[in-house]
Protein backbone atom coordinates (compact mmCIF):
# COMPACT_ATOMS: atom_id res chain seq x y z
CA UNK A 1 0.00 0.00 0.00
CA UNK A 2 1.12 3.29 -0.80
CA UNK A 3 1.88 6.17 2.10
CA UNK A 4 2.67 9.79 0.92
CA UNK A 5 5.20 11.35 2.92
CA UNK A 6 6.79 13.83 0.62
CA UNK A 7 9.77 15.70 1.47
CA UNK A 8 11.03 17.13 -1.23
CA UNK A 9 13.73 16.70 -4.23
CA UNK A 10 16.43 13.98 -4.09
CA UNK A 11 16.16 13.55 -0.02
CA UNK A 12 13.17 11.79 -1.13
CA UNK A 13 13.28 8.49 -0.41
CA UNK A 14 16.99 8.08 -0.23
CA UNK A 15 17.73 6.85 2.72
CA UNK A 16 19.03 3.16 1.83
CA UNK A 17 22.11 4.38 1.08
CA UNK A 18 22.06 7.65 3.46
CA UNK A 19 24.98 7.23 6.23
CA UNK A 20 23.06 6.56 8.75
CA UNK A 21 24.99 5.72 11.78
CA UNK A 22 24.57 3.86 14.29
CA UNK A 23 26.93 4.18 17.14
CA UNK A 24 26.98 0.82 19.32
CA UNK A 25 30.08 -0.69 20.69
CA UNK A 26 32.72 -2.57 19.06
CA UNK A 27 31.57 -6.41 17.71
CA UNK A 28 33.37 -9.28 19.32
CA UNK A 29 34.60 -10.54 15.85
CA UNK A 30 36.58 -7.86 13.46
CA UNK A 31 34.13 -5.75 11.20
CA UNK A 32 36.26 -6.84 8.22
CA UNK A 33 36.03 -10.34 9.18
CA UNK A 34 32.43 -10.30 9.61
CA UNK A 35 32.03 -9.23 6.04
CA UNK A 36 34.10 -11.61 4.72
CA UNK A 37 32.33 -14.28 6.19
CA UNK A 38 28.85 -13.06 3.60
CA UNK A 39 29.62 -15.22 0.47
CA UNK A 40 27.50 -12.89 -2.18
CA UNK A 41 26.69 -14.77 -5.21
CA UNK A 42 26.25 -13.02 -8.46
CA UNK A 43 25.39 -13.22 -11.84
CA UNK A 44 23.37 -12.03 -14.82
CA UNK A 45 21.12 -13.81 -16.98
CA UNK A 46 21.14 -14.14 -20.10
CA UNK A 47 18.29 -11.25 -20.26
CA UNK A 48 20.55 -9.03 -18.58
CA UNK A 49 19.05 -9.36 -15.01
CA UNK A 50 21.56 -8.82 -12.28
CA UNK A 51 21.02 -11.40 -9.81
CA UNK A 52 22.89 -11.54 -6.34
CA UNK A 53 22.49 -14.23 -3.40
CA UNK A 54 22.99 -14.95 -0.39
CA UNK A 55 22.36 -18.34 1.68
CA UNK A 56 20.91 -18.12 5.05
CA UNK A 57 19.57 -21.35 6.40
CA UNK A 58 19.68 -20.66 9.98
CA UNK A 59 15.98 -20.05 10.01
CA UNK A 60 13.29 -21.04 7.21
CA UNK A 61 12.70 -17.16 5.57
CA UNK A 62 13.40 -15.93 2.84
CA UNK A 63 13.50 -12.12 1.44
CA UNK A 64 13.35 -11.58 -1.87
CA UNK A 65 13.65 -7.49 -3.30
CA UNK A 66 13.61 -6.89 -6.78
CA UNK A 67 14.49 -3.03 -7.76
CA UNK A 68 14.73 -1.12 -10.75
CA UNK A 69 16.65 2.30 -12.26
CA UNK A 70 13.00 3.52 -12.07
CA UNK A 71 13.35 6.34 -9.52
CA UNK A 72 11.98 9.54 -9.26
CA UNK A 73 15.00 10.67 -11.34
CA UNK A 74 13.26 8.91 -14.22
CA UNK A 75 10.27 11.34 -14.17
CA UNK A 76 10.01 13.73 -17.23
CA UNK A 77 10.12 17.21 -16.06
CA UNK A 78 6.35 17.97 -17.40
CA UNK A 79 5.31 14.22 -15.47
CA UNK A 80 6.84 14.94 -12.21
CA UNK A 81 5.42 11.90 -9.47
CA UNK A 82 4.94 9.36 -12.48
CA UNK A 83 7.65 7.02 -10.74
CA UNK A 84 6.36 7.66 -7.27
CA UNK A 85 2.68 6.33 -8.26
CA UNK A 86 3.94 3.86 -10.49
CA UNK A 87 5.69 2.32 -8.12
CA UNK A 88 3.82 2.88 -4.82
CA UNK A 89 0.53 1.97 -6.66
CA UNK A 90 1.97 -1.64 -7.59
CA UNK A 91 0.94 -3.48 -4.72
CA UNK A 92 -2.47 -2.09 -4.87
CA UNK A 93 -3.68 -4.81 -7.15
CA UNK A 94 -3.16 -6.79 -9.98
CA UNK A 95 -4.67 -8.13 -13.06
CA UNK A 96 -6.18 -10.65 -11.54
CA UNK A 97 -6.41 -9.42 -7.74
CA UNK A 98 -8.79 -6.38 -6.82
CA UNK A 99 -6.62 -4.13 -3.96
CA UNK A 100 -8.59 -5.93 -1.10
CA UNK A 101 -8.37 -9.41 -2.58
CA UNK A 102 -4.58 -8.60 -2.72
CA UNK A 103 -4.00 -7.74 0.85
CA UNK A 104 -6.37 -10.90 1.46
CA UNK A 105 -4.04 -12.85 0.19
CA UNK A 106 -0.98 -11.44 1.39
CA UNK A 107 -2.33 -11.89 5.21
CA UNK A 108 -3.88 -15.51 4.17
CA UNK A 109 0.10 -16.72 3.48
CA UNK A 110 1.18 -14.49 6.12
CA UNK A 111 3.95 -12.65 4.05
CA UNK A 112 5.18 -9.21 3.98
CA UNK A 113 4.99 -8.19 0.32
CA UNK A 114 5.02 -4.10 -0.35
CA UNK A 115 6.62 -1.52 -3.55
CA UNK A 116 8.87 1.62 -2.96
CA UNK A 117 10.43 4.14 -4.87
CA UNK A 118 13.76 6.38 -4.16
CA UNK A 119 15.25 9.01 -5.99
CA UNK A 120 17.30 6.31 -7.72
CA UNK A 121 15.26 2.86 -7.74
CA UNK A 122 12.07 1.51 -7.26
CA UNK A 123 11.14 -2.00 -6.38
CA UNK A 124 8.78 -4.90 -4.76
CA UNK A 125 9.90 -6.60 -1.50
CA UNK A 126 8.59 -9.79 -0.38
CA UNK A 127 9.25 -11.53 3.12
CA UNK A 128 8.28 -15.12 3.06
CA UNK A 129 8.86 -18.45 4.62
CA UNK A 130 10.76 -20.65 2.33
CA UNK A 131 8.27 -23.73 2.82
CA UNK A 132 6.93 -24.43 -0.73
CA UNK A 133 3.58 -23.99 0.04
CA UNK A 134 4.25 -20.65 1.17
CA UNK A 135 6.80 -19.47 -0.68
CA UNK A 136 5.46 -20.62 -4.14
CA UNK A 137 2.15 -18.48 -4.12
CA UNK A 138 4.08 -15.91 -2.33
CA UNK A 139 6.07 -15.88 -5.39
CA UNK A 140 2.66 -15.51 -7.80
CA UNK A 141 1.51 -12.72 -6.12
CA UNK A 142 4.96 -10.95 -6.17
CA UNK A 143 4.98 -11.71 -9.65
CA UNK A 144 1.74 -10.75 -10.74
CA UNK A 145 2.38 -7.16 -8.63
CA UNK A 146 6.06 -6.76 -11.18
CA UNK A 147 4.40 -7.73 -14.18
CA UNK A 148 0.82 -6.94 -13.98
CA UNK A 149 0.56 -3.82 -12.22
CA UNK A 150 -3.57 -2.90 -11.84
CA UNK A 151 -3.28 1.05 -11.84
CA UNK A 152 -7.09 1.28 -10.90
CA UNK A 153 -8.41 4.45 -11.64
CA UNK A 154 -10.33 4.77 -8.02
CA UNK A 155 -7.24 4.02 -6.25
CA UNK A 156 -5.20 6.51 -8.19
CA UNK A 157 -8.01 9.02 -7.55
CA UNK A 158 -7.55 8.27 -3.66
CA UNK A 159 -4.43 8.52 -3.61
CA UNK A 160 -4.17 11.41 -5.16
CA UNK A 161 -6.21 13.36 -3.03
CA UNK A 162 -4.06 11.53 -0.18
CA UNK A 163 -1.16 13.27 -1.82
CA UNK A 164 -2.34 16.68 -2.22
CA UNK A 165 -3.55 16.97 1.63
CA UNK A 166 -0.55 15.72 2.57
CA UNK A 167 1.35 18.45 1.04
CA UNK A 168 -1.22 21.33 1.76
CA UNK A 169 -0.19 19.95 5.75
CA UNK A 170 3.54 19.57 4.61
CA UNK A 171 3.37 23.25 3.41
CA UNK A 172 2.33 25.08 6.84
CA UNK A 173 5.53 22.98 8.05
CA UNK A 174 9.04 25.46 8.31
CA UNK A 175 11.22 22.40 8.06
CA UNK A 176 9.45 20.80 4.82
CA UNK A 177 9.70 24.16 3.13
CA UNK A 178 13.57 24.59 4.14
CA UNK A 179 14.21 21.21 2.32
CA UNK A 180 12.24 21.98 -0.54
CA UNK A 181 13.41 25.05 -0.94
CA UNK A 182 17.40 24.05 -0.11
CA UNK A 183 16.84 21.09 -2.87
CA UNK A 184 15.81 23.23 -5.75
CA UNK A 185 18.91 25.15 -4.87
CA UNK A 186 21.19 22.15 -4.96
CA UNK A 187 19.40 20.61 -8.28
CA UNK A 188 17.87 23.42 -9.84
CA UNK A 189 17.22 21.81 -13.47
CA UNK A 190 18.50 17.77 -12.66
CA UNK A 191 16.00 15.52 -12.17
CA UNK A 192 16.70 15.04 -8.21
CA UNK A 193 14.80 18.37 -8.01
CA UNK A 194 11.97 17.15 -10.03
CA UNK A 195 9.87 16.43 -6.71
CA UNK A 196 10.72 19.61 -5.26
CA UNK A 197 8.46 21.12 -7.55
CA UNK A 198 5.83 18.83 -6.79
CA UNK A 199 2.17 20.96 -6.45
CA UNK A 200 -1.20 19.45 -6.57
CA UNK A 201 -1.48 20.63 -10.33
CA UNK A 202 1.55 18.04 -10.50
CA UNK A 203 -0.23 15.40 -9.13
CA UNK A 204 -3.83 15.36 -10.31
CA UNK A 205 -1.81 15.77 -13.94
CA UNK A 206 -1.23 11.73 -13.72
CA UNK A 207 -3.01 9.75 -15.46
CA UNK A 208 -3.77 5.73 -15.00
CA UNK A 209 -2.46 5.68 -18.75
CA UNK A 210 1.21 7.55 -17.52
CA UNK A 211 1.75 4.58 -14.87
CA UNK A 212 1.30 2.34 -17.72
CA UNK A 213 4.12 3.49 -19.72
CA UNK A 214 6.21 4.29 -17.24
CA UNK A 215 5.91 0.82 -16.30
CA UNK A 216 6.44 -0.85 -19.61
CA UNK A 217 9.75 1.27 -20.39
CA UNK A 218 11.21 1.31 -16.90
CA UNK A 219 10.16 -2.72 -15.52
CA UNK A 220 11.85 -4.42 -17.86
CA UNK A 221 14.32 -7.38 -17.60
CA UNK A 222 17.27 -5.89 -18.81
CA UNK A 223 16.54 -2.98 -15.92
CA UNK A 224 16.11 -4.81 -12.97
CA UNK A 225 18.13 -6.59 -10.20
CA UNK A 226 17.52 -8.90 -7.80
CA UNK A 227 18.76 -9.49 -4.43
CA UNK A 228 17.61 -12.35 -2.48
CA UNK A 229 18.79 -13.37 0.98
CA UNK A 230 17.62 -16.60 3.26
CA UNK A 231 17.02 -20.35 2.75
CA UNK A 232 17.10 -21.05 -0.66
CA UNK A 233 19.72 -22.48 -2.60
CA UNK A 234 21.85 -21.55 -5.95
CA UNK A 235 19.34 -23.62 -8.24
CA UNK A 236 15.83 -22.15 -6.33
CA UNK A 237 17.24 -18.51 -6.78
CA UNK A 238 17.71 -18.95 -10.37
CA UNK A 239 14.04 -20.39 -10.60
CA UNK A 240 12.64 -17.95 -8.67
CA UNK A 241 14.45 -14.99 -10.85
CA UNK A 242 12.97 -16.65 -13.89
CA UNK A 243 9.45 -16.74 -12.39
CA UNK A 244 9.65 -12.75 -11.00
CA UNK A 245 10.87 -11.48 -14.00
CA UNK A 246 10.50 -14.02 -17.18
CA UNK A 247 6.82 -12.17 -18.31
CA UNK A 248 8.30 -8.93 -17.81
CA UNK A 249 9.23 -6.70 -21.04
CA UNK A 250 12.90 -7.11 -22.55
CA UNK A 251 13.66 -4.06 -22.25
CA UNK A 252 16.44 -1.25 -23.56
CA UNK A 253 19.60 0.14 -22.41
CA UNK A 254 18.53 3.74 -20.40
CA UNK A 255 20.54 6.89 -20.91
CA UNK A 256 22.75 8.04 -18.15
CA UNK A 257 21.26 10.32 -15.74
CA UNK A 258 22.42 13.70 -16.25
CA UNK A 259 25.57 15.13 -14.18
CA UNK A 260 24.55 17.08 -11.29
CA UNK A 261 26.64 20.13 -11.34
CA UNK A 262 27.48 22.44 -8.71
CA UNK A 263 26.13 26.01 -9.29
CA UNK A 264 27.24 29.70 -8.42
CA UNK A 265 26.79 29.36 -3.87
CA UNK A 266 23.31 31.10 -3.48
CA UNK A 267 21.73 32.14 -0.04
CA UNK A 268 17.56 32.64 0.18
CA UNK A 269 15.59 33.60 3.12
CA UNK A 270 11.92 32.92 3.31
CA UNK A 271 9.42 33.93 5.66
CA UNK A 272 7.32 31.86 8.24
CA UNK A 273 5.02 32.80 11.15
CA UNK A 274 6.52 30.03 13.40
CA UNK A 275 9.03 30.71 16.45
CA UNK A 276 11.80 28.92 14.68
CA UNK A 277 14.39 29.35 11.97
CA UNK A 278 14.91 26.36 10.30
CA UNK A 279 18.45 26.05 8.29
CA UNK A 280 19.09 24.26 5.99
CA UNK A 281 22.84 24.06 3.81
CA UNK A 282 23.38 21.54 0.41
CA UNK A 283 25.32 20.44 -2.32
CA UNK A 284 25.43 17.81 -4.68
CA UNK A 285 28.55 15.90 -3.75
CA UNK A 286 28.95 11.94 -3.80
CA UNK A 287 28.52 9.03 -5.36
CA UNK A 288 28.64 5.08 -4.62
CA UNK A 289 31.41 4.94 -6.62
CA UNK A 290 33.34 8.09 -5.79
CA UNK A 291 37.11 7.68 -4.84
CA UNK A 292 36.53 10.04 -1.85
CA UNK A 293 33.90 8.20 -0.40
CA UNK A 294 35.83 7.05 2.65
CA UNK A 295 37.18 10.27 3.25
CA UNK A 296 34.01 12.08 2.73
CA UNK A 297 32.29 9.71 4.75
CA UNK A 298 34.40 9.96 8.07
CA UNK A 299 34.30 13.70 7.44
CA UNK A 300 31.08 13.73 7.55
CA UNK A 301 31.29 11.42 10.59
CA UNK A 302 33.07 14.30 12.50
CA UNK A 303 31.47 16.93 11.11
CA UNK A 304 27.84 16.61 11.87
CA UNK A 305 27.10 12.95 11.71
CA UNK A 306 28.20 11.45 14.65
CA UNK A 307 25.32 13.32 16.72
CA UNK A 308 26.76 14.58 20.14
CA UNK A 309 30.24 13.81 18.94
CA UNK A 310 29.96 15.83 16.09
CA UNK A 311 31.39 19.35 15.83
CA UNK A 312 28.17 20.86 14.30
CA UNK A 313 26.65 19.62 17.65
CA UNK A 314 29.55 20.62 20.12
CA UNK A 315 29.85 24.25 18.65
CA UNK A 316 25.86 24.92 18.30
CA UNK A 317 24.58 23.20 21.09
CA UNK A 318 27.11 22.75 23.66
CA UNK A 319 28.44 26.33 23.45
CA UNK A 320 26.31 28.41 22.21
CA UNK A 321 23.07 26.99 22.77
CA UNK A 322 21.46 27.38 19.78
CA UNK A 323 19.65 24.32 19.27
CA UNK A 324 18.59 20.67 20.24
CA UNK A 325 20.38 19.21 17.78
CA UNK A 326 22.43 19.95 14.07
CA UNK A 327 23.26 17.20 11.70
CA UNK A 328 25.12 17.00 8.54
CA UNK A 329 24.36 14.11 6.13
CA UNK A 330 25.54 12.39 2.67
CA UNK A 331 23.03 10.59 0.54
CA UNK A 332 25.23 8.69 -1.72
CA UNK A 333 23.58 8.92 -5.27
CA UNK A 334 24.07 7.51 -9.67
CA UNK A 335 24.77 11.39 -10.12
CA UNK A 336 26.04 13.22 -6.98
CA UNK A 337 23.54 12.67 -4.28
CA UNK A 338 23.50 15.90 -1.70
CA UNK A 339 25.51 16.50 1.53
CA UNK A 340 22.97 18.35 3.72
CA UNK A 341 23.15 20.25 7.35
CA UNK A 342 20.34 21.36 9.41
CA UNK A 343 19.14 22.63 12.46
CA UNK A 344 16.42 24.63 13.61
CA UNK A 345 16.76 27.36 16.25
CA UNK A 346 15.09 30.76 17.67
CA UNK A 347 14.33 33.21 15.07
CA UNK A 348 16.42 36.04 16.64
CA UNK A 349 19.70 34.03 16.92
CA UNK A 350 19.35 32.71 13.22
CA UNK A 351 21.88 34.77 11.59
CA UNK A 352 24.75 34.26 14.34
CA UNK A 353 23.68 30.25 14.31
CA UNK A 354 24.42 30.21 10.75
CA UNK A 355 27.52 32.10 10.97
CA UNK A 356 29.09 29.80 13.53
CA UNK A 357 27.50 27.03 11.55
CA UNK A 358 29.51 28.75 8.36
CA UNK A 359 32.56 28.95 10.68
CA UNK A 360 32.88 25.60 11.82
CA UNK A 361 32.97 24.17 7.96
CA UNK A 362 35.51 26.76 7.26
CA UNK A 363 37.80 25.61 10.07
CA UNK A 364 36.82 21.71 9.08
CA UNK A 365 38.27 22.54 5.61
CA UNK A 366 41.05 24.24 6.54
CA UNK A 367 42.65 22.02 9.41
CA UNK A 368 40.90 18.67 8.90
CA UNK A 369 40.11 16.52 11.90
CA UNK A 370 42.20 16.10 14.65
CA UNK A 371 43.69 12.67 15.46
CA UNK A 372 41.42 12.06 18.61
CA UNK A 373 38.60 13.10 16.26
CA UNK A 374 39.50 10.80 13.46
CA UNK A 375 40.31 7.83 16.17
CA UNK A 376 36.93 8.25 17.26
CA UNK A 377 35.09 8.27 14.38
CA UNK A 378 36.66 5.34 12.90
CA UNK A 379 36.05 3.18 15.98
CA UNK A 380 32.54 4.69 15.75
CA UNK A 381 32.08 4.05 12.27
CA UNK A 382 34.38 0.51 12.26
CA UNK A 383 32.79 -1.14 15.41
CA UNK A 384 28.85 -0.18 14.47
CA UNK A 385 29.44 -1.84 10.69
CA UNK A 386 28.58 -5.38 11.19
CA UNK A 387 25.07 -4.12 12.58
CA UNK A 388 24.47 -2.54 9.40
CA UNK A 389 23.72 -5.97 7.55
CA UNK A 390 23.11 -8.51 10.81
CA UNK A 391 19.75 -9.57 9.65
CA UNK A 392 18.33 -10.75 5.98
CA UNK A 393 16.37 -7.74 5.40
CA UNK A 394 19.05 -5.25 6.01
CA UNK A 395 21.82 -6.92 4.06
CA UNK A 396 19.25 -7.39 0.69
CA UNK A 397 19.45 -3.94 1.00
CA UNK A 398 23.04 -3.90 0.99
CA UNK A 399 22.79 -6.33 -2.04
CA UNK A 400 20.79 -4.50 -3.97
CA UNK A 401 22.92 -1.58 -3.84
CA UNK A 402 26.09 -3.55 -4.56
CA UNK A 403 23.85 -4.50 -7.92
CA UNK A 404 22.63 -1.17 -8.93
CA UNK A 405 25.31 0.86 -8.74
CA UNK A 406 28.37 -2.05 -10.31
CA UNK A 407 30.07 -2.43 -6.74
CA UNK A 408 32.64 -5.03 -6.19
CA UNK A 409 31.57 -8.06 -4.27
CA UNK A 410 34.30 -7.41 -1.79
CA UNK A 411 32.46 -4.07 -1.04
CA UNK A 412 30.93 -5.12 2.74
CA UNK A 413 34.63 -6.67 3.51
CA UNK A 414 36.57 -3.33 1.78
CA UNK A 415 34.60 -0.66 4.07
CA UNK A 416 36.18 -1.39 7.52
CA UNK A 417 39.93 -1.71 6.43
CA UNK A 418 39.30 1.36 4.16
CA UNK A 419 37.67 3.71 6.93
CA UNK A 420 40.40 1.89 9.43
CA UNK A 421 43.96 3.30 7.38
CA UNK A 422 42.67 6.87 6.66
CA UNK A 423 44.74 9.58 7.81
CA UNK A 424 43.84 12.97 9.00
CA UNK A 425 45.52 14.28 5.97
CA UNK A 426 43.38 12.62 3.55
CA UNK A 427 40.18 13.74 5.24
CA UNK A 428 41.57 17.06 5.03
CA UNK A 429 42.21 16.90 1.21
CA UNK A 430 38.92 15.32 0.22
CA UNK A 431 36.97 18.28 2.09
CA UNK A 432 39.31 20.96 0.77
CA UNK A 433 38.59 19.43 -2.86
CA UNK A 434 35.15 18.37 -2.86
CA UNK A 435 33.68 20.55 -0.66
CA UNK A 436 33.63 24.10 -2.06
CA UNK A 437 30.56 25.97 -0.55
CA UNK A 438 27.03 25.15 0.35
CA UNK A 439 23.72 26.85 -0.99
CA UNK A 440 22.20 27.87 1.87
CA UNK A 441 18.06 28.20 2.92
CA UNK A 442 16.72 30.10 5.91
CA UNK A 443 13.23 29.69 6.50
CA UNK A 444 11.68 32.31 9.36
CA UNK A 445 14.89 34.50 9.15
CA UNK A 446 13.92 37.96 11.05
CA UNK A 447 14.04 40.77 8.26
CA UNK A 448 16.48 42.67 9.23
CA UNK A 449 18.77 39.20 9.78
CA UNK A 450 20.80 40.97 12.79
CA UNK A 451 22.37 38.62 14.92
CA UNK A 452 21.59 38.30 18.37
CA UNK A 453 23.71 38.17 21.23
CA UNK A 454 25.73 34.70 21.86
CA UNK A 455 24.90 32.82 24.86
CA UNK A 456 28.51 31.80 25.83
CA UNK A 457 28.08 28.69 27.04
CA UNK A 458 24.80 26.32 28.27
CA UNK A 459 23.00 23.54 26.51
CA UNK A 460 19.73 24.84 25.83
CA UNK A 461 16.73 22.50 27.37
Amino acid sequence: MITWILIGGALSGAGLFALILILAPPATQPAAALAENIPIQRWQTAEGTKVLLVERHENPIVDIDVAFDAGSSRDSANKIGVADFAAGLADTGTKSLGEEALLQRVADLAVSLSSYNTADTSGVRLRSLSKPDILNPALGLMRDVLVEPRFDPAVLKREQDRAVETLKQNRTQPDFLASVANTRQVYPTHPYGYSARTSEQTIRRITPADLQRFHQQYFTRRNAVVAIVGDVSRSQAEAIVSKLTGDLPAGQALPPLPEATHGAVQTQTLPHSGTQAHIVLGMPLLTPNDPDYYALAVGNYILGGGSFDSRLMKVLRDQHGYTYGASSRLTPLRARGPLTISFATEKSRAAAALADTQKVLQEFAANGPTEAELAQAKASLVGSFPLRFDTNAELLGYLKLIGLYNLPDDYLSRYPAAVSRLSAEEVKAAWQRRVTGLHTTVVGMPQSGKPAARRSNGRRR
